[in-house]
């Protein structure tokens, strides 16, 4: 039996693999990006609420010029109402 036979055969069988996957790696493929219409109104959305403030001035400004004048008063049994209104809510 002679070796360098089964070596040529096998040389020859890896020159063809390697010429089958430089054809192969010559096609480009491009990616490409689709975003649903549900993905954009996300997105928008997002956007907006990014450039909203996060605390709501029409009703705090009243309250903060109630406590620099001195006349911002908290009533205990309303406040207590209200915790517990609260607590029930969360159980």
């Amino acid at each position: 039996m002679r070796i360098e036979a089964y070596t040529q055969v096998q040389q020859l069988y890896n020159n063809k693999n390697t010429a089958k996957v430089k054809e192969t790696t010559k096609a480009s493929f491009a990616d490409q990006l689709q975003i649903s219409s549900l993905g954009k109104d996300i997105q928008t959305v997002k956007q907006a609420v990014a450039n909203t403030s996060d605390i709501r001035e029409n009703l705090t400004a009243p309250i903060k010029a109630a406590i620099q004048n001195g006349t911002y008063e908290v009533s205990g049994d309303n406040f207590a109402d209200r915790l517990l209104k609260k607590y029930d809510e969360m159980r």
